[in-house]
């Protein structure tokens, strides 16, 4: 009866995917898969892979080997710049290049849509999903505190918040694995200055354990069952929607008291709009996983990659130490601090390159529309992968090379060969946010410590999808005195 357990569950497995899979037949074996004027025009070359999965399970497999760059760029060697595939159950055509990246972040006909397991776990009324007025006004609210006028008036308070963590988390220890403290950092940024979430908030600390879980299984294949990754994951999503619509209520209570200003806070802010409470938690939801993991992993990186390249950390540190030497030992940094760090952000600008934190991004045709000279047909998914430019030797010679002077002119690159934040009317709100949060938490890193990798880790790293290392980056710290 033992043996019987672990046969069920591969039976139930098989089962769930083979109903999951039936509307992913459908759409790639009806005729009816975009309009009947583009059955008579080239769709792009390719294939849909194996059937059922088409090649959903091999992408992911090859992001979880940090082998998809290779995986991908196979493809463009084979098919082009314009090629087809099947991914999360949609038809998708796959395009390649800075004139494919621009398509795609403005052209009209094109939606952003998301994986299944994203939508589920995040929700289906985040900005990424909505489009033109609604996206417009949504957007908007968002911008008003991610904007640079406001965040300049919040760099005194991220600059409180790293000294914190660093003291609790650093401070006194030998060895720290970065990618989880600076998790905890970021989420801790923005649970502070976005969401008005104190540091003693039990909401808070529930959210931030909820999260770390949730994003796990933002790419997992959507099977709800117990022994799978996208269920535990789902299950954190649920307790953190309940979390945030508590919030809500609060929020709701104290603006309707003249306690709160709309000014305050985001979630104030949209409530005082009068978007829908549903509306309001999938866009927290949202935030609350690009906010926090996106600068978590550049940072984590950057701090990997001055390790590795001790040129570009001395010039960061000598950057880093000038500034420093014009403060007082509590002094918080300032707006025109930053400013002066343009060595440090050309090395987050080439870690960037070197491993966005975004490996992808998908759209949806809203009708057929014409790109390269084939047809993608209503309904399908429009794919592209950050590394194909990031790391094309025609763009940025040498590309393996982590060089952070590529960035002393960033006016100087092709259009659309960057796109770590998006382009177009899509470009990531929140990249202000980061740059901010990313230069004063490498400003007390550097002035405060020096580290090297741990014994035992080789700095290696897989994706889910977020770029993850090995180990979580444990590195031997000591302090500066």
């Amino acid at each position: 009866m033992m043996g019987s357990t672990p046969m069920m569950a591969a039976a139930l497995a098989i089962a769930a995917a083979l109903l999951v899979s039936l509307p992913v037949l459908y759409r790639l074996l009806s005729p009816g898969a975009g309009d009947k004027t583009s059955r008579k025009k080239a769709i792009p070359p390719g294939s849909f892979g194996l059937p059922i999965v088409g090649h959903t399970l091999s992408l992911l497999g090859a992001l979880r080997a940090n082998t998809a760059e290779e995986w991908l760029r196979r493809r463009a060697t084979a098919y082009g710049h314009v090629s087809r595939l099947s991914l999360f159950g949609y038809p998708t055509a796959f395009l390649v290049g800075p004139a494919a990246n621009k398509f795609l972040f403005t052209s009209p006909a094109l939606t952003t849509t998301n994986a299944e397991a994203f939508r589920r776990m995040v929700g289906r009324r985040t900005v990424r999903d909505v489009a033109g007025d609604e996206h417009a006004r949504v957007r908007a609210m968002m911008v008003q505190f991610l904007k640079l006028d406001a965040v300049k008036r919040h760099v005194a308070t991220m600059d409180a918040e790293v000294r914190r963590h660093l003291d609790a988390h650093w401070r006194g220890r030998a060895d720290v694995a970065v990618m989880p403290s600076m998790k905890t950092l970021t989420f801790d940024v923005m649970a502070t200055v976005l969401f008005g979430l104190g540091r003693d908030s039990d909401v808070r600390r529930e959210l931030s354990t909820e999260f770390q879980q949730l994003v796990q299984g933002i790419w997992s294949v959507p099977i709800d069952l117990p022994f799978t990754r996208f269920s535990r994951c789902l299950a954190a999503s649920r307790r953190g929607r309940r979390a945030v619509a508590a919030v809500i209520d609060e929020r709701r209570a104290k603006l309707e008291r003249g306690e709160s200003s709309p000014a305050d806070d985001i979630l104030t802010h949209m409530l005082s709009k009068g978007l829908p409470d549903e509306d309001i938690t999938d866009n927290v939801m949202f935030l609350m996983v690009a906010a926090h993991d996106t600068t978590a992993a550049l940072i984590t990186f950057l701090l990997r990659h001055l390790d590795a390249n001790k040129d570009a950390y001395a010039k960061v540190l000598q950057e880093q130490e000038e500034i420093a030497r014009c403060k007082g030992a509590e002094e918080a940094l300032s707006w025109e601090d930053l400013c002066k760090m343009r060595h440090t952000w050309a090395a987050a600008m080439e870690t960037l390159r070197i491993v966005p934190p975004a490996f992808s991004m998908l759209r949806r045709a809203l009708a057929d529309v014409e790109y390269g000279g084939y047809v993608i047909p209503k309904g399908w998914q429009v794919m592209y992968a950050t590394n194909m430019t990031h790391w094309d030797p025609a763009i940025f010679p040498d590309p393996g090379r982590f060089d952070p002077a590529r960035f002393d002119d960033p006016a100087a690159l092709a259009p659309y060969s960057f796109v770590p934040f998006g382009g177009g009317a899509r470009m990531c709100p929140g990249n202000e946010f980061s740059r901010v949060e990313t230069l004063v938490a490498v400003h007390h890193i550097v002035t405060r410590f020096r580290w090297k990798l741990a014994a035992g880790c080789d700095g290696s790293f897989s994706r889910h999808p977020m770029p993850y290392p090995s180990q979580g980056l444990l590195i031997d710290i000591e302090p500066i005195h």
